[in-house]
């Protein structure tokens, strides 16, 4: 697939960017201070399940879809383990209804064999109330015939009809699996890794759909790699787009930002439109920034820029947007930025006093929260953000 030459050049995440965090105000995000919240969603049949990255069933314009008071959400989920990093192995997308604090399962979003990966990776979903269709962008780790884990990552894609009523939802019809785009293996690393270990595996995942409101062309971000790189960590945000519609065709674009020699992942990145502006934030945690560099705590960053492909230039002087507290600094991870600028997470490792599961491996199961974190708000001004607390 053809290389457009929309983007010019990545924006660069730099080294003297992550290093000016420590000289300012950290914007913390509150303290998880019980589960107690989370009692409804852990009473059904989602209590027997670790949940970890989540996203909601939106509009093409990024508003959260509403089903008379209901939101649809896919979360990342898996059987509790002994030990949580074994549900990577494992993952399938689950579908949930939500209102305030009340919980319902749906089920594994799709039938066993569906999928052409061996486990269902994060992306993203988008509702047309016209047709009653959502479409799913996710990514298939590994491969289905595969005899071993593997960390092959694809984007795929397909369309199913909503059936929702009576506090219940399902989506069935889906579509025949297409994959959306495939790397270049030019500008992006092919994501074909046999073996791996997390934080150290190249990327080609967590597609993220958003449709430009200045010409209606359709976008998917991703969590990409750099392939001409003379550096272990060399994450990127990889970018493709539609003229057509959001089942595509796709054509792959350069990346927009890159973190090249600075850090390995820069994971769910998704764009925001506001004031004229695009913003685009994601995730990444203290484990995954280069070795001897300066390192950021796990958090929320972004960039911000005129135009979808850029230029970008760092959210608050450093990218950071919000960052788990000094006090739990591993507590929630995978945040997500929604149109009402609430951010969801899910809990990480929560009351751990600091201290590092690593050196605790007794508390590996106690202590990993594997439930939606409590929402928190932020404000955006210009290329300046405020974390005001929960919401």
């Amino acid at each position: 697939m053809n290389i457009a030459a929309t983007v010019s050049a990545p924006a660069h995440w730099l080294g003297a960017h992550v290093a000016a965090i420590a000289q300012g105000s950290i914007p913390e995000i509150p303290i998880i201070g019980s589960l107690d919240y989370a009692a409804g969603l852990r009473s059904g049949a989602l209590g027997d399940l670790d949940l970890w990255d989540l996203w909601p069933v939106q509009l093409a314009d990024g508003k959260t879809a509403d089903f008379d008071g209901w939101a649809l959400w896919m979360i990342l989920s898996a059987p509790r383990l002994p030990d949580p990093v074994d549900r990577h192995a494992l993952a399938r997308i689950r579908l949930a209804m939500q209102r305030g604090s009340e919980w319902r399962d749906c089920g594994n979003l799709f039938s066993d064999g569906f999928c052409p990966g061996k486990r269902e990776w994060a992306g993203s979903a988008i509702f047309d109330r016209g047709s009653q269709a959502v479409t799913v962008f996710w990514t298939a780790a590994g491969r289905r015939s595969d005899d071993f884990v593997g960390f092959e990552q694809r984007i795929f894609q397909s369309t199913g009809q909503l059936q929702i009523g009576n506090g219940t939802a399902a989506i069935t019809s889906w579509s025949q699996p297409v994959q959306s785009f495939v790397s270049d293996d030019d500008e992006y690393s092919m994501a074909n890794q046999r073996v791996g270990a997390p934080g150290q595996i190249d990327g080609f995942r967590d597609p993220a759909y958003f449709q430009d409101p200045a010409d209606g062309r359709h976008y998917l971000l991703f969590t990409g790699s750099l392939k001409k790189s003379a550096h272990t960590h060399n994450a990127v945000i990889g970018i493709a787009r539609s003229n057509v519609s959001a089942a595509g065709p796709w054509t792959l674009l350069p990346p927009i930002i890159s973190a090249d020699g600075v850090n390995n992942e820069l994971e769910r990145p998704q764009i925001l439109f506001r004031g004229g502006l695009y913003y685009v934030f994601w995730s990444t945690q203290r484990s995954v920034f280069a070795p001897g560099g300066p390192a950021g705590p796990n958090g929320l960053y972004g960039m911000v820029a005129s135009s979808i492909c850029g230029a970008y230039r760092p959210l608050n002087g450093t990218g950071l947007v919000a960052a788990n507290p000094a006090a739990e600094p591993y507590q929630s991870f995978s945040w997500l930025v929604m149109d009402d600028l609430r951010v969801a997470s899910f809990v990480d490792y929560w009351g751990m006093g600091g201290a590092a599961i690593a050196a605790h491996p007794d508390r590996i199961r106690s202590h990993f929260g594997g439930v939606p974190a409590p929402l928190f708000q932020i404000k955006l001004d210009g290329d300046r953000t405020e974390l005001i607390g929960l919401a």
